[in-house]
């Protein structure tokens, strides 16, 4: 919790550094923004701060995300679907994010098996690709394919593969553990039964 304080001081100083930069110049302070954000949380939660009833937090999501693509439309000449999803979101989160708002106007996958479906058809596609233009994109594809999977299931793709990530150097920091120095000399059957056991050993902690 101290290390949490630091970095919401960080966060706080750069709010209030940049907020007198721009009342300097004339543009707004930080009371603007204070104004702001408290007027977006109490547009966007009209069950809360209005008359609006929710049945459910489903529905407060939906309605979340109606008014905020009703602002984004009232902002920017850009009247697609896939307007203002930021180019620099991690890729997987991304990916997870245009999947969303294409879902939202109704082109998706009816259930999780179209998904499953397509994944399949992707993997067909790496294996026949023949040069690396074509490697390129059809791994690009499949990757896409996946974080579908991903969404259908209610699993976030971006923090999904982050904890896959941090299992498999997990393990295998257990396997140089294991052998030592030897490591890198050993061949990969050697290697297999190591990982094997680093499973095993890694699982029990």
């Amino acid at each position: 919790m101290a290390a949490l304080k630091d970095e919401l001081g960080d966060l706080l100083l750069q709010v209030v550094f940049h907020s007198r930069m721009a009342e300097e110049a004339g543009h707004f302070g930080l009371q603007d923004v204070i104004n702001a954000i408290c007027d977006k949380m109490e547009r966007r939660h009209p069950h809360i701060f209005g008359d609006r009833s929710i049945d459910g937090s489903a529905q407060v999501v939906a309605n979340w995300e109606a008014i905020k693509e009703a602002e984004r439309h009232g902002k920017s000449e850009d009247k697609s679907a896939m307007a203002d999803v930021a180019k620099a979101l991690p890729a997987l989160l991304r990916a997870q994010k245009i999947q969303k708002r294409a879902a939202r106007t109704g082109f998706d996958w009816p259930s999780v098996e179209g998904a499953f479906e397509k994944l399949d058809e992707e993997i067909d596609e790496v294996r026949d690709a023949t040069t690396a233009t074509e490697m390129h994109e059809e791994v690009g594809d499949l990757l896409f394919a996946a974080v579908n999977i991903s969404r259908h299931l209610g699993v976030d793709a971006e923090v999904a593969l982050n904890d896959a990530t941090a299992k498999f150097e997990r393990r295998f920091r257990g396997m140089e553990a294991i052998a030592g120095d030897a490591f890198e000399k050993l061949d990969l059957d050697a290697k297999e039964a190591l990982w094997r056991r680093a499973k095993i050993e890694t699982a029990a902690k």
